[in-house]
C-alpha cells in the first residue's frame, strides 16, 4: 500500500528485511540484547515516513468514506492513510509515530520527530519503545479487527502476501456474501477461491479499478 509512496516493504526484494537480521530489531529478545540498534532501525523508518506522503491508493481509500462506511485495517506502521484523511483505521502491528512504556502496552505516546533514544522514559519511569507489534508478541487489535469485517459487505485486500499470521486469518471470518476483492501485481492466490476478484495492479491503479466498480453498482442500486 505503501510502496508508492517510496517507503519500502519487508519482504520484497530490495525489502527492509534485506538490510537487516528481523530477529535482531524486531523481537523482544533483540530489544532485551540491543535496544540502541532498534531504536535505530526503528528511527530510520520514522526519518522516511516523517519525508513521505501518500499516495493515491491512500487517497481513493478515503474519498470512499464520502458514499461508505469505511474502515481500514492496515499491517502496515505508518501514518498515511490517517494522512490522506482516513477516519477509521485500525492498526494491526502498531504505529511508528508511535511509543509505548516497556512496562505497560497501552501508555502510549505521540511522536513529534524521527528520534527515540535510550533514556527517553515513560511517565512511569520506565524505557520507551517502539510501538509496534514484534515478531513473538500478540496482536492486540486482531479482535477488533475481526468484529469490524464479520458483517462487511465488502473486503479489499491490498499488496499483502497473506502469509504473514494472525492478520492471514481475517479473510476467514468474511460472511458468505461479501464482494472481496484483492489487489496485489503478483498476488498470492493459495488461500482464495473463486469468489474472489483478483486485479493484478498496484495499490493506486487497483484501487481506481476498485472504487469504479463499487461506485457503477452503487449506482445501479439507487
Amino acid at each position: 500500500m505503501s510502496a508508492e509512496s517510496g517507503l519500502k516493504t519487508f519482504r520484497d526484494n530490495g525489502g527492509l528485511w534485506e538490510d537487516y537480521n528481523v530477529y535482531e530489531v524486531a523481537t523482544p529478545e533483540a530489544w532485551v540484547k540491543n535496544p540502541e540498534l532498534v531504536l535505530k532501525f526503528y528511527n530510520e523508518r520514522r526519518k522516511q515516513l516523517i519525508k513521505a506522503s501518500f499516495n493515491n491508493a491512500h487517497k481513493v481509500v478515503a474519498d470512499l468514506e464520502q458514499q461508505f462506511d469505511v474502515i481500514v485495517i492496515t499491517q502496515n506502521i505508518d501514518n498515511l492513510h490517517e494522512k490522506a484523511g482516513s477516519k477509521n483505521v485500525v492498526h494491526l502491528h502498531g504505529e511508528l509515530m508511535k511509543a509505548r512504556c516497556e512496562n505497560n502496552e497501552h501508555d502510549t505516546y505521540k511522536l513529534n520527530n524521527e528520534e527515540l533514544k535510550l533514556g527517553d522514559l515513560s511517565e512511569s519511569g520506565f524505557q520507551l519503545r517502539p510501538h509496534v507489534v514484534w515478531f513473538g508478541e500478540e496482536v492486540p487489535a486482531m479482535d477488533e479487527a475481526i468484529k469490524t469485517i464479520i458483517d462487511a459487505e465488502v473486503f479489499i485486500v491490498i499488496g499483502t502476501s497473506l502469509n504473514v499470521y494472525p492478520a492471514a486469518n481475517l479473510i476467514h471470518y468474511l460472511p458468505s456474501n461479501c464482494d472481496k476483492y484483492l489487489i496485489d501485481p503478483k498476488p498470492n492466490e493459495i488461500q482464495l477461491d473463486n469468489s474472489w476478484k483478483i486485479i493484478k495492479e498496484t495499490a493506486a491503479k487497483g484501487m481506481v479499478i476498485v472504487q469504479n466498480h463499487l461506485n457503477k453498482k452503487s449506482d445501479s442500486i439507487k
